[in-house]
């Protein structure tokens, strides 16, 4: 394997696109095959980018909290069908906006001003996690509002629970919207654990793989390791500091998990390690079986919900349990069934269990697009074909690869 094309391209990344700074990890079967970090994490670009950077992650946060439920699921603590008013009670009583309008831009939220009709089904756990469960991205929305007016510091059920009062954007299961869904899966967590949803991650997933660098919140005294953020302007391929922090973390009793996870990309990429080897973490400890990461792996939306998520640009992909899937073999140079998510600031994860590879990318650029349909496909793509080191392009010659790492050698099936 020759990883020369990867260095060439990352190399151009501060060029290309204005980036500050990154830092991008390889790893196949508990090896690391490649690290390359690059540039300043500090706005004086003074501070080299180093191991010990914490970045927040954003949205990979939920393919943590993917892997966190289906823990609680293997443990019988709820299943996927379960009905979320079980765990949540104000989801018992949900109602439909007969007033939004999809697509629309710039996008209006569902108010309780709205016209509506009484939900014709209860909203499952399995739509939480899938995005098909109707609700909306709204964190200004009036019933969080009077909620933190009355209880500044709510907690994670608490504001689970308003979200729950909010009008659906849709009948439960029928589309696709990306949402807070994540969210109140974590706060399910914390209702069935008796644990806060933190507490739940430290105790069965930080700690087991000895993450110390991973948190939903950082404290004051790490605030030092952030690596600085940036945000895109709009109509221009310019970007500025923008040190507005996670606005995710609504309260400091809140764990968002959906969002709110700050962490090294050393400290990250090993829980993707271990779902790219069958739930087995390096250190041998058992996350998570084999067939509970191949449902969250599985595609699981309808022809309808297939049709939004399209929209978002992920081409060849389809949605499992809160990651994209791989359906289509012949737009990646990754196979069929590989999986993972991305941030909003541009971190980017790859979990390959055919080759037992995994990638981890990691910048701070807030509303960035480029970084999703540029950067993230073309690296997935040249490490594919740096491992098969024959300097061929292989997302253009549409061939699906399947590696096998034998004697040390790496042999490539057509």
């Amino acid at each position: 394997m020759n990883f020369q094309k990867l260095d060439h391209y990352l190399a151009t990344l501060g060029e290309e696109y204005g980036l500050k700074g990154f830092d991008c990890k390889v790893m196949q079967e508990h090896k690391v095959l490649y690290r390359k970090s690059w540039g300043y994490s500090d706005y004086a670009c003074s501070t080299p980018v180093s191991d010990n950077d914490l970045y927040d992650v954003y949205s990979c946060t939920k393919v943590i909290t993917m892997t966190a439920a289906m823990q609680c699921v293997e443990a019988g603590l709820f299943g996927l069908d379960d009905k979320v008013e079980k765990y949540i009670p104000s989801f018992g009583t949900m109602t439909v906006s007969e007033d939004f309008v999809p697509f629309r831009w710039p996008m209006r939220w569902p108010t309780k001003a709205d016209r509506q009709h009484p939900s014709p089904s209860q909203v499952t756990i399995r739509q939480l996690m899938t995005m098909t469960s109707g609700l909306s991205y709204d964190l200004d929305s009036e019933a969080i509002r009077q909620l933190l007016a009355r209880n500044p510091e709510a907690g994670t059920v608490e504001i689970a629970g308003a979200i729950g009062e909010m009008p659906l954007l849709f009948d439960p299961g029928t589309r696709y919207s990306y949402s807070l869904g994540h969210d109140v899966v974590g706060a399910i967590i914390e209702t069935v654990t008796g644990m806060p949803y933190r507490e739940y991650l430290k105790e069965n997933i930080f700690a087991p793989l000895g993450l110390r660098n991973m948190m939903m919140h950082v404290p004051e005294t790490e605030c030092g390791r952030l690596s600085a953020q940036y945000g895109g302007v709009m109509g221009s391929d310019e970007i500025r500091p923008m040190d507005v922090g996670n606005r995710y973390r609504l309260t400091r009793n809140y764990d968002s998990g959906g969002a709110g996870l700050a962490c090294t990309v050393d400290d990250y990429i090993l829980v993707l390690d271990a779902l790219a080897n069958g739930g087995v973490a390096f250190n041998g400890h058992h996350l998570l079986r084999a067939e509970s990461i191949d449902e969250m792996r599985r595609p699981q939306l309808n022809e309808a919900a297939l049709a939004d998520f399209a929209r978002s640009g992920k081409v060849g992909y389809s949605y499992g349990l809160g990651v994209r899937t791989l359906v289509d073999a012949g737009s990646s140079c990754s196979p069929v069934g590989e999986f993972g998510w991305d941030g909003a600031a541009g971190a980017y994860a790859v979990i390959d269990p055919e080759n037992k590879l995994s990638i981890f990318y990691a910048q701070e650029v807030l509303g960035m697009l480029k970084s999703y349909n540029e950067i993230h496909p073309t690296l997935r793509d040249l490490v594919y074909e740096c491992l098969e080191d024959r300097g061929q392009d292989c997302a253009r010659n549409k061939r699906r690869l399947v590696y096998e790492n034998i004697a040390g050698r790496i042999f490539i099936s057509q």
